[in-house]
């Protein structure tokens, strides 16, 4: 039954509904649910950095009902987004409405639309990498599934990766470090495939022209059938999502660097390269994704088996308390500072 437990994040679309058909703050309630009970919660709480033994990995590798969790987010989240776009046509509809629904639909796809695509996206299957990118699409960011997957794994913790926090960056810092730079790092990476395969860049077979049409194709629906009110709602969302996925960037590999070797090439991503968090809420809330050193040491093994490493570097808290903290720059060097120097030295 362990399986089961991943239907906790489903608590989150729970919440999603109260936000888009009751009024006032409880319209704010995922957000007060992700961003400030399981911080508070996972203060109290343990890591807990058991593994699974080979023979139960082995199992749970197999079990298809790990996939189906996965699979199923993808019509809720349509239809929560759905749900989002008319609950505008409510009476009496006032500003603290609008403001915690948009951000009640941006921490759906933080969490839902780009994190379990994130998590799709790694997958070899077709089936499941179209999933992937129609979760980004309620998020208007499919160029992370180009990026992440053919920038980001090859260049973390190097000057060459828009995604990783240098030591001593802001997170204000790297939010439009990151943002521009991952965007037009995602069609160096297309306009280069169009080169191997020897077409010109504005090909229809190039990738990133390709999500920019869809995404647009996207938006003027929302425009048609809601109008230029609904859209920036959304837009809105989509943004809050998007900088949810790149404060969880910011905190997985800050002041982390690989080192150059004699040959000159970078050293293979270890697990001593990502920050780690064991603490189990935050766990099952991103699907795992806090135990990312081993993410990016083997980048295709499930989020059901993500291994814990002793030589990985641990944070202080969960991942959902660590992006609060990020926001608080003063604290947030102070803290990690120790964490670095416990873990990586002072040479980092």
């Amino acid at each position: 039954m362990r399986w089961y437990k991943y239907l906790s994040p489903f608590v989150v679309f729970v919440l999603a509904y109260f936000a888009f058909t009751m009024k006032g703050w409880l319209t704010f309630l995922p957000a007060i649910y992700g961003f400030v009970f399981i911080p508070l919660l996972e203060l109290w709480m343990r890591p807990d950095e058991k593994n699974f033994s080979a023979a139960e990995e082995e199992i749970a590798k197999k079990d298809t009902k790990y996939d189906l969790i996965l699979y199923a987010i993808v019509p809720l989240q349509y239809f929560f987004l759905f749900l989002f776009l008319i609950s505008f046509s409510q009476p009496e509809i006032g500003t603290l409405e609008i403001v915690g629904r948009i951000v009640s639909m941006g921490l759906l796809c933080g969490v839902f639309g780009i994190n379990v695509a994130h998590e799709l996206g790694h997958r070899v299957n077709a089936f499941e990498q179209f999933l992937a990118k129609s979760l980004l699409l309620t998020s208007q960011y499919i160029h992370f599934f180009i990026e992440h997957n053919k920038g980001h794994h090859k260049h973390v913790g190097t000057p060459e990766d828009p995604s990783s926090a240098r030591l001593n960056e802001s997170i204000f810092q790297f939010y439009p470090r990151t943002l521009v730079f991952s965007y037009l790092s995602a069609w160096k990476i297309a306009n280069k495939e169009m080169q191997k395969k020897r077409l010109p860049a504005l090909h229809f077979k190039n990738e990133m022209l390709q999500a920019q049409m869809i995404q647009l194709v996207f938006i003027t629906l929302v425009f048609y059938f809601g109008g230029l009110q609904i859209l920036l709602y959304y837009l809105g969302a989509a943004f809050v999502g998007i900088l949810l996925l790149e404060c969880v960037n910011y905190i997985e590999h800050y002041g982390l660097s690989r080192k150059k070797t004699e040959s000159g090439n970078y050293e293979r991503a270890m697990p001593i390269h990502s920050w780690n968090s064991n603490h189990p809420i935050g766990r099952l809330m991103l699907f795992e994704l806090s135990r990312h050193s081993d993410h990016h040491y083997l980048a295709s093994r499930k989020y059901q088996i993500l291994r814990h490493y002793e030589t990985a570097p641990q944070m202080p808290t969960g991942y959902p308390g660590m992006m609060v903290l990020a926001h608080f720059p003063p604290l947030w060097f102070r803290i990690m500072r120790k964490q670095i120097n416990k873990y990586v030295g002072e040479e980092n």
